[in-house]
């Protein structure tokens, strides 16, 4: 049984020009400890999709309008208040894409991750001890001067990785990252990625990988779903896809991929009226 079973998913958002079809009957699956890439545009669903998996998008405007969610054989769309909050950090953890925003701004580092493992890991008896533990696995070397520190006092890699921290504080079995090195440089990018890498080895866990990175896929992701108006067009082997793209969409994506020694002088762009026709 996969741990994550997404079957034909519809989400659909009330605006003042009518409903909109954000996801369109997707279906896909993530074993236990695989990296899974989800792969589109801005504007394609992957981000709506990712917060589906743990209810997270706010109803109304939003509004699921079928399909069914399983984790370890349960439906989530079926599950109380209370079961969900206990499924959120405990067993599907998020990363995303902007750490500024997504820290508080007037707690110290030590208590946004101390409240995490209060929620969900009750038998911790020594929290700053599992703290220090926490900020060193994500390669934090001086933990004890970030564990009293602001996020305004770090910089956007080590807020990054305090935000890593913090997902798997509670050891969750699915750890969703949500364009996780939009915000950084180059450098730091790799190091992050490097990282989420490191820690699915280490502790086992499953990874959803949202990006519009191809890169990304090639080095860290053992499958790719591609998607397009809500809808997956394509999924398959990350290195299936990359050599052998079927869809129209997956080759124009590929397409738009500068590369070194080309005497391209323009980037390719997608043509999406040639695409819906």
């Amino acid at each position: 049984m996969p741990l994550l079973e997404v079957q034909n998913l519809r989400v659909t958002f009330a605006t003042e020009e009518g409903e909109v079809k954000a996801v369109d009957d997707i279906s896909f699956s993530i074993e236990n400890g695989e990296t899974v890439a989800l792969v589109g545009e801005s504007g394609s669903g992957k981000s709506v999709t990712a917060l589906s998996l743990a209810r997270l998008v706010p109803a109304p405007p939003a509004r699921h309008d079928g399909g069914r969610i399983l984790f370890e054989g349960r439906n989530l769309l079926d599950m109380t208040r209370r079961e969900l909050q206990e499924l959120r950090g405990g067993k599907v953890a998020y990363v995303f894409q902007e750490p500024s925003t997504s820290l508080n701004p007037v707690f110290r580092v030590r208590n946004q991750i101390a409240e995490a493992i209060h929620l969900h890991r009750p038998d911790v008896t020594d929290v700053k001890a599992e703290i220090r533990k926490l900020l060193e696995l994500v390669g934090i070397r001086d933990a004890l001067r970030v564990m009293e520190a602001y996020p305004h006092q770090l910089s956007g890699g080590m807020q990054q990785r305090v935000m890593i921290a913090m997902a798997i504080a509670c050891r969750p079995l699915l750890l969703v990252a949500d364009e996780p090195t939009t915000a950084l440089d180059v450098t730091i990018q790799a190091q992050i990625l490097d990282l989420l890498r490191e820690l699915r080895r280490k502790l086992g866990m499953a990874l959803l990988l949202i990006t519009h990175n191809f890169a990304i896929v090639s080095n860290l992701a053992d499958r790719v779903l591609v998607m397009y108006r809500g809808k997956i067009v394509e999924q398959g082997a990350s290195k299936e896809v990359l050599r052998n793209p079927r869809h129209p969409y997956t080759r124009a994506l590929l397409a738009c991929i500068p590369r070194l020694g080309s005497r391209q002088k323009r980037l390719a762009v997608i043509d999406h009226e040639l695409l819906v026709k």
